[in-house]
């Protein structure tokens, strides 16, 4: 699974973060030049604004959202189109969010909790989709699986050693420097606690203690640092506990040689052949488990209903289905997971996750190019490791090349993240690029969307990038069912916003470059635009046919 995080970093002389963290038309909205000469913003964004940044449109609010809200104000007003199910594939969802419960796919033709594959799709008790992973949840990487269980050739197998004899003390490093960071911030509180008689402080109250100790006065320093992170300390120590919690699942399952968590499957996961295993309840085992719920709330969240946030997208259902793990995905869970949707009526796929080893990848390759048998688009997370995918040592799967130069499926649209600053620093510092790998970019950084138990909070990554586009796809598909998926992708690639800002790439300064030179579209997502385009193409099918007539 694709994680964004926060990583704060213990100096030897100062405590300091480190953020992890079909043919043109005229018919677009926001010339060119428009576009390169709208002006920075300079103020703050105000709550309101972060919560719903990504459906801002660049022009009127300066912030490079994708007009979602004007879209709904000027073209779709009270229209209501063809529903279309998306599906997602990721972890489990809360499917009884009360954000989501209105907007869930149902199997009509399974009866619920009676054993039976009543509908003979092969599947038993698939209600709301289906779940691939039993009741696991924690994950190896794919690399130190094929260590453990010598999967792969040889070449392969000898760069997961290298990376798994680098990345392991790096995280065990992390862990033990979060901890002490932990320790230190937290004496430091107790302290100024006790000396301000309140558990709870400002950055004034702090500054205003007048150190009468060596040991008060590190602790104010330690503090006054820390509120550069937080609004208040006990946010910053929930930061760090998190980060506590990032590292150690990385130590003890995610690089751990000896981890099995695909145990209580009962499967054997790289034989393509052993089909039976699995459950029909898609859900999320554990509150953690939220990467799916934030996933589905973007595509798709039901709108206007007073709570929450509102999706992309109206006149969806949304088909759960539990394939990634706390961890890196098995590519049979993947391919199998594309084709249950392509054969159950899933009209766009989002998949926001990705691995840099894949073993079984032709397997996915193949379940790709029958969902474009069946007319099905794909929406794909680019990935978060600030990487140029265009180089041959950053390999990131799936993808719809091969690494070959050519594409061998015209229905897969690649997703990078952008940030809600406009400017330079408008492309995410985690996500990846590539003029010929990446199709596109959309809002990913700081996305407030749906969690589990009826919650919302931001999350950022290019997974939720990819929804955010998947959202776009399927209000061309429900307005404009005639299209194809290789037409809502060309659509989507075409009308979107393109600017030649100079940006930074992977959050280094030494890596400027152009905004048109990091995907192959140069845009931003836009769904004014896409809908304009969309409707324009449409048109001239129906007109085309009529002549033909």
């Amino acid at each position: 699974m694709m994680k964004s995080y926060t990583k704060l970093h213990f100096g030897l002389l100062s405590l300091s973060f480190l953020l992890m963290g079909c043919g043109a038309t005229t018919l677009v909205s926001t010339p060119v030049a428009n576009i390169d000469k709208v002006p920075l913003k300079v103020s703050e964004l105000t709550e309101a604004q972060k919560k719903t940044w990504g459906h801002a449109d660049l022009i009127s609010d300066t912030i490079p959202g994708m007009s979602v809200d004007k879209a709904y104000a000027q073209i779709i007003k009270n229209r209501r189109g063809k529903k279309v199910i998306v599906a997602v594939v990721d972890s489990g969802i809360d499917l009884e969010h009360e954000d989501l419960d209105d907007v869930l796919w149902t199997n009509k033709g399974e009866r619920p909790n009676n054993g039976k594959d009543d509908d003979g799709n092969g599947y038993v008790d698939d209600i709301h989709g289906y779940n691939f992973l039993g009741e696991a949840y924690n994950e190896q990487l794919e690399y130190v699986r094929m260590l453990r269980l010598n999967v792969g050739d040889a070449s392969a197998r000898a760069k997961a050693r290298l990376k798994l004899d680098e990345e392991y003390p790096k995280a065990l490093q992390n862990k033990q420097q979060y901890e002490q960071i932990l320790q230190v911030v937290k004496g430091a509180d107790e302290a100024v606690q006790k000396e301000l008689g309140k558990n709870i402080y400002t950055k004034k109250e702090l500054m205003g203690i007048e150190a009468k100790t060596e040991k008060m006065e590190q602790s104010i320093a330690i503090l006054n640092q820390m509120f550069a992170y937080g609004d208040d300390i006990p946010s910053v120590i929930d930061e760090l506990n998190e980060g506590i919690e990032y590292f150690s699942e990385q130590v003890n399952y995610n690089l751990n040689k000896d981890f099995n968590g695909r145990t209580v499957v009962g499967d054997d996961p790289y034989n393509f052949n052993d089909r039976s295993y699995g459950n029909g309840n898609p859900k999320n085992r554990v509150d953690s488990e939220s990467h799916g719920t934030h996933v589905a709330g973007i595509i798709a969240a039901e709108r206007n209903n007073g709570k929450g946030v509102n999706g992309v997208a109206t006149n969806v259902e949304i088909m759960s289905l539990r394939a990634v793990p706390n961890g890196d995905e098995y590519d049979k869970d993947i391919a199998l997971a594309i084709r249950y949707a392509t054969d159950n009526g899933a009209k766009i796929i989002n998949c926001s996750f990705g691995k840099s080893f894949s073993p079984n990848a032709e397997w996915v390759y193949d379940a790709i190019k029958y969902a474009a048998s069946k007319d099905v688009l794909i929406v794909h997370a680019a990935g978060n490791d600030g990487d140029d995918l265009d180089k041959v040592e950053n390999p990131n799967y799936p993808n719809d090349h091969k690494y070959s130069g050519a594409e061998f499926s015209n229905n897969v649209i690649t997703v990078g993240a952008l940030t809600e600053n406009y400017g330079s620093q408008m492309v995410a510092n985690f996500s990846n690029y590539g003029k010929q790998n990446v199709d596109i970019f959309a809002p990913g950084a700081g996305i407030y969307s749906t969690l589990p138990n009826n919650t919302y909070d931001f999350q950022g990554g290019t997974s939720m990038a990819a929804p955010a586009v998947a959202g776009i796809a399927a209000l061309i598909r429900s307005f404009y069912p005639e299209l194809s998926a290789p037409q809502v992708k060309q659509i989507l690639i075409e009308s979107g916003l393109k600017t030649k800002a100079s940006v930074i790439v992977s959050g280094d300064a030494e890596k400027g470059t152009t905004f048109d030179q990091i995907s192959k579209s140069g845009k931003m997502a836009n769904a004014f635009n896409a809908l304009l385009l969309a409707d324009n193409i449409s048109k001239g099918k129906k007109t085309l046919a009529s002549n033909t007539k």
